[in-house]
């Protein structure tokens, strides 16, 4: 298994007409390392209110690191990781979703407001595979942040 077994983490969230901007943003970036470019894009709700979409692309693997390292602080680590069947679908991806303000506290907890999906390495490119790929990369990240 490789040191790092994703290709890439995509991290994206939504600032609607309510919400600050730079809150929003301050948000992501707790999941990202220092001074990580985000993507903008401004679009249109069915209303016609305003939606900022924020999203990153993390690749290189000490950058998909501090983002598994993050997420190793989530205080239920371990119901993701045994979670790993479902979240991991037939195409190698893993999904999350994390909650937008406690990140903007600067706390790590799932719930709503930021997607993240890592596409898993895995030979073959089948879901048990991911799954154990995901599994052991986790958990390494996990015993990092306890040490």
């Amino acid at each position: 298994m490789p040191s790092v077994p994703f290709h890439y983490v995509d991290l994206r969230t939504f600032c609607y007409a309510t919400e600050d901007e730079k809150r929003v943003e301050q948000a992501l970036r707790r999941f990202l390392p220092e001074e990580y470019e985000i993507e903008r894009a401004v679009n249109r709700g069915h209303h016609g209110d305003r939606i900022v979409v924020f999203s990153a692309r993390v690749d290189n693997a000490d950058d998909v690191r501090h983002v598994l390292r993050q997420l190793s602080e989530l205080s239920d680590i371990e119901d993701v990781i045994g979670e790993l069947d479902e979240r991991v679908d037939d195409n190698c991806a893993f999904f999350l979703r994390l909650d937008k303000q406690d990140a903007f506290k600067g706390e790590v907890d799932r719930g709503e407001g930021i997607t993240l999906r890592a596409k898993v390495e895995a030979y073959p490119a089948k879901q048990p595979a991911a799954v154990e790929n995901a599994r052991e990369a986790l958990e390494q990240a996990r015993e990092a942040a306890e040490s």
